[in-house]
């Protein structure tokens, strides 16, 4: 049983469908009041309707420099305050690099490795003050070891990685927890860009976990006692050889 999180409020980016909806559930079986971020306006209307009172919906594109920007701020219009956030947003690029294009370089390393820095950088301040908070990152398997047909990937959450890290040790001074969840592969939406072969093979494997696990683990990270930070949890399908 995880700690009752009434009173708090937590953000959650990418929180429309995936890891993210299912740590938004999560949390607000927990007690917790939830910002739901996302881009997708008609999923985040739905999905406040059925959580209820205790979900806000924030539409925000982490890709438009200006609303992202503006995410924190007006979360804490809406909520007052933030005591959890969980950078869940990405994006996923396989196969060769040969077989990419700049642009969509550009756009996944923009939303795995600049939002995720960009929102660290406008929540602190506010949990600093505060003296207390928890940055939760979702990064990847990929983050600790090179996957030989993910490259652009695989860097991405390296670098989110040395991120999640390097603040920790800036932060903790502050009161604040700072850690990754580090995830093999997960039944979503980010593995529609799979090799349709692989995907099969994985899948026949028994090699896929389903988001709540992964959720699962950020309740785990979260409901710790404030004198123990979990840095980064690895959790990975129990057939899924790496």
């Amino acid at each position: 049983m995880f700690q009752n999180m009434h009173g708090k409020v937590a953000a959650i980016t990418g929180a429309a469908s995936g890891i993210g909806l299912a740590i938004t559930r999560a949390l607000r079986a927990a007690g917790a009041r939830v910002v739901l971020v996302d881009r997708d306006a008609d999923a985040l209307a739905g999905l406040t309707r059925e959580l209820g009172d205790g979900a806000v919906a924030q539409v925000t594109d982490l890709l438009d420099a200006d609303s992202c920007n503006a995410m924190v701020p007006e979360i804490l219009h809406k909520a007052g305050q933030i005591d959890i956030m969980i950078c869940n947003a990405g994006s996923y690029i396989g196969g060769d690099l040969v077989d990419t294009d700049p642009a969509t370089i550009d756009r996944m390393l923009n939303l795995n490795i600049n939002a995720v820095m960009k929102n660290v950088h406008a929540v602190a301040p506010h949990m600093i003050a505060r003296k207390k908070g928890d940055v939760i990152v979702t990064s990847s398997i990929a983050g600790h070891t090179p996957i030989h047909v993910e490259p652009i990937y695989s860097a991405s959450k390296w670098a989110v990685s040395c991120f999640v890290q390097t603040m920790r040790r800036q932060l903790m001074t502050h009161g604040i927890r700072v850690g990754q969840v580090s995830p093999g592969p997960v039944v979503s939406a980010l593995l529609a860009d799979w090799e349709p072969d692989r995907l099969q093979r994985m899948k026949d494997a028994g090699a896929l976990m389903e988001p709540v696990e992964v959720a699962d683990a950020m309740m785990f990270m979260l409901s710790r006692p404030r004198n123990v930070t979990i840095r980064d949890m690895i959790v990975l399908p129990s057939n899924f050889d790496v």
